[in-house]
């Protein structure tokens, strides 16, 4: 491109200044006699951002000068401290957790081995769409908040709003959640005898120290733990498949045994096909919460270098390695316990009933439940930090937009968003609720209130993608100049939005049955559902915005941007040599 983006440097724009405390709220400058557009993200070089364009005739942008001044602050305050391989490791460390190593005893038990099989494989495929969906937009814009500030562009200045402010409540509950999961674990070591507060106390520590630091020690932290829970989860598959067949001297081959009998699926409130039916309906809800976590790995897209190809890559490695993973753990699963075992139904709640434990523990295998308590203990602290990352990030999002006090605008001189960090550290405090067991019971509660939250994330990456593509052939532009794209994607985004949806407002379905209303589990799955419309509603009124219409969402000079930049990463570009063999196989688990 020529000369769309002159004065890459314009006069103002320079190094974050820094407060003596170490801590900086950069103002941008500007001069009387220059319009400074704002200052791209997509690489580390500083160029005119043609999306919030003062140029731009976007009719959301009414004050083309604020938000101009915001992303010059994101710019110039965030760090780019993530690489592909951080990315990669984010979307594996925030869904490969409890929901796979406690939780497909319970998929197995309600929708028996065929059934949960099932069940994930589809929630798999709404997965992919969404991965993909979320790639495609952030290839073009990577910005902090990700698929919530794509919701303002794309959508509605209101939608960014309501998904922003959904996933901020969601992330400071999940934090404390997860931290009283961690002294629940403790306690199959302990029992009773260990004071909650010994372990609270270090686990907050703990995490808001990683929360202030440099992003990348952030990164390293989570590609370690997420190594951890691979080695795990190949380690326990491998087991599985050991046992099933007969390795472990004194055991029989137990094969399909339990697929023929108690048999492939399992009735579920009702008789017949329709039963076995709405089991598999029931495995698919649940699952789709074993897969939550896997959008996060673009929250921080304005800290990762050279996201164009590093976003794009992270998906679909992320996207493979979790169906591979939680594909062949519920296979074994299936194999290795009945699904009429009643201690499956409770595997949730403690270790020593994992579907993996008892089948250790049936082979007379010692040590496996300290194993995996172990490494649970380490998602848990994992799965914490990923709220922390993302739900920090959402928030100084919105704080750049207005739509949350400036004061989360404030960063230390090595860009971490510290009063963000500080509002999540106050609220990490609610895990001394842990001291009252019947405190334990409500805090749980609320926490559930945050489930729906994820399928509405999902609905909302993949709105913003539909509403993209049809901006683009409205605007006559090809697809051939997005930064990543796959034809088929145009297809499997409007289903998978049909799929969160319906799953959504079906999620309860229990509850609407004879003689199973439960007011917990109603409030649990549908609450979420009003608070997302009436902060949705509520911001429309208040800020009086509009739909965006396709042909004034500016994507032409988006494109004119994305293509620059092109050039200016390619200078000097190396190819990447093929590996081949084994070194090819880890290199696919490491980067």
């Amino acid at each position: 491109m020529t000369a769309s983006t002159p004065n890459l440097k314009p006069a103002g724009y320079g190094t974050a200044s820094s407060s003596s405390s170490g801590s900086s709220t950069p103002q941008p400058s500007r001069s009387p006699k220059q319009n400074i557009a704002p200052v791209s993200i997509i690489n580390n070089t500083d160029v005119e951002s043609p999306l919030l364009s003062p140029k731009s005739n976007n009719p959301l942008l009414s004050n083309p000068q604020s938000l101009s001044q915001e992303h010059q602050i994101e710019s110039r305050s965030l760090q780019k401290g993530l690489s592909q391989r951080h990315l990669s490791m984010l979307g594996i460390a925030g869904s490969i957790g409890t929901g796979l190593f406690l939780g497909l005893g319970g998929a197995v038990s309600t929708g028996g081995p065929l059934g949960a099989l099932l069940g994930y494989a589809v929630i798999a495929l709404v997965v992919c769409s969404v991965q993909f969906a979320l790639g495609e937009v952030t290839a073009l814009m990577p910005v902090t908040g990700s698929f919530v500030r794509h919701a303002e562009v794309l959508v509605d200045p209101a939608m960014g709003f309501a998904i922003g402010w959904n996933l901020v409540y969601g992330n400071l509950l999940s934090i404390p959640s997860e931290i009283v999961a961690v002294c629940v674990l403790v306690k199959f070591w302990t029992g009773d005898g260990l004071n909650p507060a010994a372990v609270i106390l270090p686990f907050i520590a703990l995490t808001g120290g990683i929360g202030m630091a440099f992003v990348r020690v952030f990164g390293e932290v989570e590609f370690v733990f997420a190594l951890l829970k691979i080695l795990l989860v190949v380690f326990l598959i491998v087991l599985g498949l050991v046992i099933n067949l007969g390795g472990v001297p004194g055991t029989g081959v137990i094969g399909f045994r339990y697929w023929r009998d108690p048999g492939p699926f399992v009735e579920y409130i009702a008789q017949g096909d329709w039963g076995r039916f709405l089991g598999f309906w029931a495995v698919m809800t649940g699952a789709v919460f074993s897969f939550a976590g896997v959008e996060s790995l673009a929250m921080a897209a304005a800290e990762t270098r050279n996201p164009r190809e590093a976003i794009p890559k992270a998906v679909k490695r992320v996207f493979a390695r979790i169906v591979i993973f939680y594909g062949l753990a519920v296979f074994v699963v299936g194999l290795l316990v009945p699904s009429n075992d009643e201690r499956l139904k409770g595997s949730g709640d403690t270790v020593a009933q994992s579907p993996f434990v008892l089948a250790a523990a049936a082979a007379g295998i010692k040590g496996i439940p300290s194993l995996v308590n172990a490494i649970v203990i380490a998602s848990a602290w994992s799965a914490a930090n990923q709220s922390l990352l993302a739900g920090t990030r959402v928030l100084y999002g919105l704080a750049l937009k207005g739509q949350a006090p400036n004061i989360f605008l404030r960063t230390t001189s090595w860009g971490t968003p510290y009063m963000c960090v500080l509002l999540f550290t106050v609220f990490m405090f609610l895990s001394f609720l842990s001291l009252s067991e019947n405190a334990i019971r409500v805090f749980w509660w609320l926490v559930m209130l945050t489930a729906a939250g994820v399928l509405v994330s999902w609905s909302s990456i993949l709105l913003n993608h539909i509403r993209l593509l049809k901006a683009i052939k409205k605007q006559g532009i090809s697809t051939d100049r997005l930064p990543w794209h796959n034809w088929w994607t145009e297809y499997t985004s409007p289903v998978g939005l049909v799929m969160c949806l319906v799953i959504l407002f079906t999620s309860g379905f229990s509850v609407f049955t004879t003689g199973r209303w439960d007011a917990a589990k109603f409030v649990s799955s549908y609450l979420d559902i009003p608070i997302v419309l009436a902060a949705y509603l509520g911001w429309k009124f208040f800020r009086k915005t509009s739909i965006t219409p396709l042909d004034q969402i500016p994507l032409e000079e988006a494109f004119e941007q994305a293509e620059e930049n092109l050039s200016v990463q390619t200078q000097g570009f190396q190819p990447t040599k093929k590996t081949r063999g084994w070194t090819r196989f880890i290199s696919w688990i490491w980067d």
